[in-house]
């Protein structure tokens, strides 16, 4: 037994820590998922994305990149999903006709379940994610895990890590068959810390939250100084497992991060902050270092977010967690990019850069087509687009349409005046090509 425990975490603290990125798209001026995960692909260093629902033509987008892809179930479908046969249909309908070709990774049942505090759900996560585990395995689906992710209103009001525990209400009856349940099935106890929103309980450190150089928190019980907010965080989950048997199962960071523009009243979301959060957190991430319970531990982690979210509802800093705007600029740079340069914008362009000509973000599909008509008429070479050519997947009239302007960009000696459309197209240096589709 003593060897099996140690070969276990070995394993758990020596393996490549992965960095992902959340993908929401609760916005109506985002690029195109195969324009997404070209990018994703070949711009970043992210190996995986999270997304918040099943989107087929995200899943589709992702096949054969080789990047790693987390789905989520929706929190209102965790009931009917203890039914291990509406559990199968769901693998069939929402996995089957995707996997292997995208390489899904997890399945996450429900989000922040105990935060929304709505108790068939809480009372049925479980048994769903034991159907849905089954039915994978009927299905005879054997390289997705199942899991589910937390807000860190899981634990009691300590607040030094190693005195953290789970809540009184839920430890027995929730999160004790919920670990057992990751144990066995080598599955990944998944939370979502987020520093930003912890700073009134920690009295407002802010150089604690943000990775600066701060005096610190120290842990008399267990000997130890956190001089990052999460880390602390990190351990109070360690513990919390810990004390009740189950510190072997592995911890994801679902979702983490910082935004970079509030309402005139919050002073803490600002891109100088994001910055420091962010760029500190991938290079604390990818160092391997662990925490001071969890030495040398690697945590595989998904940052929120890869995009503004112009939709999304609340206070301005909601949406601004995107590292990214639209037309794949970075908001700040984060040292998320290939070679760890920042991507050119509009204000760093290169002027060696290939460029290429792009619809705007948000431009109408009536306009859109007529931008593809007028191209093709004008000598555009759009039979690549055409039934059958290298870039008629997808079929949609904004990734057609992309190809014609380009093209027509190209013919026209990519002259600045050619990349203008009635004021709906412009220029950038991020190559729209994907998969076998290659643009000139």
């Amino acid at each position: 037994m003593g060897i099996l425990l140690l070969a276990t975490f070995l394993h758990l603290f020596t393996s490549a820590a992965a960095l992902g990125v959340n993908y929401g798209m609760i916005a109506d001026n985002l690029p195109s998922p195969y324009e997404v995960a070209n990018f994703i692909k070949t711009k970043t260093i992210f190996d995986s994305v999270k997304i918040f629902d099943t989107n087929p033509d995200v899943l589709r987008a992702f096949a054969n990149t080789g990047i790693s892809v987390t789905v989520t179930v929706a929190n209102g479908e965790i009931p009917s999903l203890t039914n291990v046969q509406a559990a199968r249909r769901w693998v069939n309908n929402h996995i089957r006709p995707f996997y292997p070709q995208t390489k899904i990774k997890y399945i996450s049942v429900g989000n922040e379940v105990l935060l929304f505090n709505v108790q068939d759900q809480i009372n049925n996560l479980v048994p769903a994610m034991k159907s849905l585990h089954l039915a994978l395995a009927k299905a005879g689906i054997r390289g997705i895990k199942v899991t589910t992710a937390h807000a860190l209103n899981i634990f009691n009001g300590d607040s030094l890590p190693s005195l953290a525990r789970f809540r009184q209400d839920y430890a027995k009856s929730f999160f004790a068959p919920l670990l057992l349940f990751h144990r066995r099935t080598k599955s990944p106890f998944m939370i979502n810390p987020y520093p930003y929103f912890e700073l009134n309980a920690m009295g407002n450190k802010l150089d604690y939250a943000l990775f600066k150089r701060n005096p610190g928190l120290f842990d008399k019980h267990s000997g130890k100084t956190y001089t990052n907010a999460l880390d602390a965080l990190l351990d109070k989950t360690y513990s919390a497992m810990s004390a009740i048997g189950c510190g072997d199962v592995d911890i994801v960071i679902g979702e983490t991060g910082w935004p970079s523009q509030g309402d005139g009243g919050n002073l803490v979301a600002n891109i100088g902050n994001a910055l420091s959060y962010n760029g500190n957190l991938v290079r604390e991430i990818l160092s391997g270092n662990g925490t001071p319970l969890m030495p040398n531990r690697r945590f595989e982690t998904y940052i929120f977010a890869l995009f503004n979210e112009n939709q999304k509802p609340g206070p301005l800093a909601e949406r601004n967690w995107g590292l990214f705007r639209p037309d794949f600029t970075p908001v700040y740079n984060a040292g998320v990019l290939r070679n760890g340069q920042p991507m050119p914008g509009p204000a760093t362009r290169a002027p060696s850069s290939k460029k290429y000509c792009v619809p705007k973000p948000g431009v109408t599909d009536a306009q859109l087509q007529s931008n593809l008509d007028y191209a093709c008429s004008q000598g555009a070479n759009c039979s690549p687009i055409q039934p059958g050519g290298p870039c008629a997947q997808p079929g949609s009239v904004r990734s057609r349409a992309t190809f014609a302007m380009n093209s027509y960009y190209r013919n026209k000696g990519q002259a600045d005046n050619a990349c203008h459309f009635a004021g709906t197209a412009q220029i950038t240096t991020a190559d729209p090509s994907y998969g076998n589709c290659h643009y000139p």
